[in-house]
């Protein structure tokens, strides 16, 4: 069955051919914009349209057995229902006065608007939250990074005081030494002047005593 064989079986439940036209072309584009977007489309008793990536891969060229690279890329894919499946299978008859695909329960069908209003509130707290998080790492950030500076800064200008109280220290040592280098020298020159004062007059006496 092609697209306007399946227009044919439908346009008698829709009142015309045109409107089963203008019905089937609505609801393929709604189910393929959908997948395109990465939506899954499901549909209870039927299946479920979605996109699925695949990675790249290599494969082999069926003609030449040559192996070829695959890119990646994207590819819709059609999961038949529970119902579907027993329906083909033969599990489950198909009712003759009946659709075969099981109808939606009343009000499930009144609720496609608000779940979706749901889905952009959902996506909208992630995307808030998400930059609240963010925030919060930067300004912890910034405090490590200020708090760092301080300690640093702290540091040196310890280390540069007491570089400062050092510096006199080796200063008194400096005056202390040249100090001590003055004393003595003056210190042996006094004790040589003592000392030659004492001889002098014992060279007197011994020039007496020849005679």
């Amino acid at each position: 069955m092609n697209k306007a064989q399946l227009v044919e079986a439908i346009q008698d439940q829709l009142g015309g051919r045109q409107q089963a036209a203008d019905a089937v072309d609505v609801v393929l584009d709604a189910i393929v914009r959908s997948v395109v977007q990465g939506e899954r489309v499901s549909v209870t008793g039927f299946g479920s349209f979605e996109k699925v990536d695949r990675p790249a891969r290599y494969a082999r060229n069926p003609q030449t057995g040559e192996r070829v690279r695959v890119k990646k890329t994207s590819v819709p894919r059609f999961r038949a229902g529970a119902g579907f499946k027993d329906l083909v299978s033969g599990a489950k008859k198909l009712p003759k006065n009946d659709v075969a695909v099981k109808k939606a329960p009343k009000g499930s069908l009144s609720g496609g608007t608000s779940t979706k209003k749901a889905a952009t509130k959902k996506a909208a707290a992630k995307k808030t939250t998400a930059a609240k998080k963010a925030t919060t790492a930067k300004k912890a950030a910034a405090k490590k990074t200020t708090a760092a500076k301080k300690t640093t800064a702290k540091k040196t200008a310890a280390a540069k005081k007491a570089t400062a109280k050092k510096a006199p220290a080796k200063k008194s040592a400096a005056k202390k030494t040249a100090t001590a280098k003055k004393a003595t020298p003056a210190k042996k020159t006094a004790t040589a002047k003592k000392a030659t004062a004492k001889k002098a007059p014992a060279k007197k006496s011994t020039a007496k005593k020849a005679p």
